[in-house]
């Protein structure tokens, strides 16, 4: 009989930082969490930072709580995942100068200098823009020269972590991928990139790859946080590409993650472009697979704050309950999620009802109707990777907060018309992904998690005639506010 050991996993997304414990078997201990915290940066029109001292005091202070409540755990290994784009400059002492999150664009401002983005795109897997981390360095190093005199190098936020508990510099390839100055293909950095942006290759850190050990915990950092000396730290990777792993998908499966955002993932054994450059493409943590994908947007985020408006004292379980029992939706949503095949973001959304207001008109339906939104939109994404790349199984892999409700799961398979799957770990699948990642680098094999559920396909014409008013819905907020 194996004996399990412990491993610590911090995870910082967009929206909050989580610390936790799990064993080797996959079992998670505890999750602790907070509210991620940024500051609105005044020198640009749309950027925010945050502070990385404040930050490692955030991990620290979470880590030290979540120990004192999983009781006497030794901790055999520590590893990070993270939002991707997101980064952390350091100068040459090693100190933490500033942190740049996913959602900073203080690099808009200077996205049309890159001439021909069609050769970015073949290069990077991802047509440019202030989202990637090379913009995020060159709006620092343009408008805020005592930052960027001091620049030595930069990391992703969990090769950050990493470093914090290690000393030891370095990038993950599938954060890599996220720069813009990464050849995805070659899986290396590049030369021609950095060219491209000004950047001198000097600030690129060594790459590592995801599972390989980068030492064991600093001293100081193991007795602040009463951890085993002994610890290891291991390259974890970026959130999605570790939730993707906790599925355990072949090659030409498909996986929704659906968190803050919803990628909706292809897995290729090859690298694969889009020729409308729609889509993403990615390496996977393995460094043999690729990711291609597109992304819905800030789906997650909108049900949770409409869940705040609506239902600010009710569990989820009390909102599928309302929402099972409604047989006729009485508006239809759109709410600004992304659609790979249109050229330009909804930037305006909202509700549709019929006048005067009808008293059918519960808070039930417009949470409904996120629900629809959000489907529709996973679908309308899930059709452009299929152009890109036929998806021939029966079946998509599931896996994400968001995909708790029941409801939108069997949207989800009446749309796209596959099974939806899910494993029982899909609630927690970074942290779940997080425990392979240690597991490899201990040599313990992993095991799938059981499936936990199959959802099929259902034909229903009401639900054709939901698609229709929020195809409807949709174009007639981009036609009205664009």
């Amino acid at each position: 009989m194996k004996s399990d050991k412990y491993y610590l996993i911090v995870d910082v997304g967009t929206g909050n930082v989580r610390v936790a414990v799990a064993n080797s078997s996959g079992l998670v201990l505890g999750v602790v969490s907070e509210d991620a915290r940024y500051e609105k940066d005044l020198h640009y029109p749309e950027s925010i930072y945050f502070s990385p001292d404040a930050l490692w005091q955030q991990i620290n202070t979470l880590t030290q709580k979540l120990l004192t409540e999983t009781g006497p755990v030794e901790i055999a290994a520590i590893t990070a995942t993270s939002q991707r784009e997101g980064i952390v400059v350091i100068d040459a002492a090693g100190n933490s100068l500033i942190g740049m999150p996913n959602i900073d664009h203080r690099g808009r401002e200077w996205e049309d200098e890159m001439q021909d983005k069609s050769s970015l795109y073949q290069l990077t897997g991802r047509y440019p823009t202030s989202l990637f981390s090379a913009l995020k360095l060159v709006g620092l190093r343009n408008r805020l020269p005592e930052y960027w005199d001091r620049v030595q190098t930069f990391m992703s936020i969990s090769d950050w972590v990493q470093y914090k508990f290690s000393g030891v510099i370095g990038y993950e390839h599938s954060q890599a991928c996220e720069t813009l100055l990464y050849d995805v293909e070659k899986g290396s950095w590049s030369a021609d990139l950095c060219k491209i942006f000004a950047l001198n290759t000097n600030l690129l850190p060594p790459l590592h790859a995801c599972g390989t050990t980068l030492g064991n915990i600093k001293t100081e950092v193991a007795n602040a946080l009463n951890i085993s000396p002994n610890a290891l730290i291991i390259v974890g990777g970026s959130d999605t590409q570790l939730a993707i792993m906790s599925m355990h998908p072949s090659v030409d499966d498909m996986v929704v993650v659906s968190g803050t955002t919803t990628p909706v993932i292809s897995i290729s054994g090859n690298y694969v472009l889009d020729d409308a450059q729609r889509t993403w493409t990615s390496r996977h943590t393995d460094q043999q697979s690729f990711l291609l994908e597109a992304n819905a947007g800030v789906t997650g985020l909108n049900y949770q704050r409409l869940k705040e408006i609506f239902y600010p004292n009710e569990s989820y379980e009390i909102i599928e309950l309302e929402v099972a029992e409604i047989d006729e939706n009485q508006c239809i949503a759109a709410l600004g999620s992304l659609l790979a095949d249109e050229k330009s973001p909804l930037i305006r959304g909202g509700f549709i009802f019929n006048t005067p207001v009808s008293h059918q008109l519960k808070r039930g339906h417009f949470v409904l109707a996120t629900l629809w939104d959000i489907a529709c939109s996973i679908s309308e994404n899930y059709k452009s990777l299929c152009d890109v790349k036929l998806h021939n199984q029966d079946h998509i892999w599931v896996c994400g907060g968001g995909v708790q409700s029941k409801v939108l799961r069997q949207f989800l398979a009446n749309l796209i018309g596959k099974k939806v799957m899910l494993r029982d770990n899909y609630r927690q699948a970074s942290v779940t992904g997080g425990v392979q990642v240690c597991n490899t680098a201990l040599g313990i094999e992993n095991e799938a998690p059981s499936v936990l559920e199959v959802v099929f396909p259902q034909d229903s014409e009401v639900q054709k005639q939901w698609y229709q008013q929020w195809k409807q819905t949709r174009a007639t907020f981009k036609s009205v506010l664009s």
